[in-house]
């Protein structure tokens, strides 16, 4: 008998189960695509190993003893176990098994990155997402230091523990009251807008530097009515007819409903958005399939 420190293999245990089920080393290896010498081996290795013989002959066949049957139930719960391992290491390496920690704008959640999920979590049921949304600024540390997986913010983007890859463009557009005089036009240019209360989202942000610099440039006063910091109200007020929102387009498609429409606003200002991940690891295999899916559904978004 060997000592209580050798391994018992798997392929001997999975022999040996094949010889009950099937009452033959013939048999049980057709069962498991070996050859009837190599089923011989494993199972020699087996007896070799325990110190006692598992089967006797009786007409051909090969009989399991008392000990072999004392054997056999914890021999299935053992290859049942490493069952359960192959198939959860199947799954992580297909990416159906986790939790995917994703930090992203309140507005980009529940607007297209909703769709996104969706279409995510139906190619891979047993994923489980964790949603969060914080400022831009705390959303860099939360993904450079791991305490998400990934996560969205619009560009230009310059943190050192991040890594940045652009993943969606999309322009800029004027929300505007159905029943609004300026609603059937094919572009709102900032001369249109002369005279006209302005719904724009706060001061200081990238994309309302970019506004102020083209009014200034086409010698258009603006008459700001309403400032806010998020799509959801200016389209709220704008449906209201309390003034134009001008903002971006991807962000307010999903409020875009009977009594809002959205014109295309020129020069055009483009809104980028990129998946960000810490620069201190590479993704995991979870975050590197919702990553692919992220491009292959934003790249199919713009193709139609």
């Amino acid at each position: 008998m060997t000592t209580p420190t050798s391994n018992i293999s798997i392929k001997s245990l999975e022999a040996f189960r094949a010889i009950i089920q099937t009452g033959s080393a013939t048999a049980a290896a057709k069962q498991l695509g070996l050859t009837q010498p190599g089923i011989s081996r494993l199972l020699a290795l087996l007896e070799e190993h325990i110190g006692f013989q598992l089967f006797y002959r009786e007409k051909g066949r090969l009989i399991p003893s008392d000990e072999a049957l004392a054997l056999i139930k914890e021999v299935e719960l053992t290859l049942t176990s490493v069952d359960r391992i192959s198939l959860l290491a199947q799954n992580i390496f297909k990416s159906n098994l986790g939790l995917l920690k994703i930090v992203a704008p309140n507005s980009f959640i529940a607007g297209p990155l909703a769709d996104v999920v969706e279409s995510f979590l139906t190619d891979h049921p047993q994923v489980n997402i964790s949603l969060d949304t914080h400022s831009p600024e705390r959303a860099r540390e939360i993904v450079a230091h791991r305490s998400a997986d990934c996560g969205f913010i619009q560009l230009p983007e310059s943190h050192p523990g991040l890594i940045c890859e652009s993943i969606i463009t999309n322009g800029t557009v004027c929300a505007i009251a159905r029943d609004h005089k300026l609603a059937k036009l094919k572009k709102i240019q900032p001369s249109d807008l002369q005279n006209e209360n302005l719904i724009l989202l706060g001061k200081g942000r990238y994309s309302r530097l970019q506004i102020e610099n083209i009014f200034r440039q086409k010698n258009v006063r603006m008459r700001v009515k309403v400032e806010t910091h998020t799509v959801a109200i200016a389209c709220t007020f704008a449906k209201r007819n309390i003034g134009i929102a001008i903002v971006n387009e991807l962000l307010a498609k999903q409020y875009e409903e009977e009594g809002l429409v959205l014109v295309p606003f020129h020069p055009q200002i483009k809104h980028e958005y990129g998946f960000i991940t810490s620069a201190h690891a590479p993704m995991n295999r979870l975050t590197q399939s919702f990553y692919q899916h992220c491009m292959n559904y934003f790249q199919q978004e713009i193709s139609e």
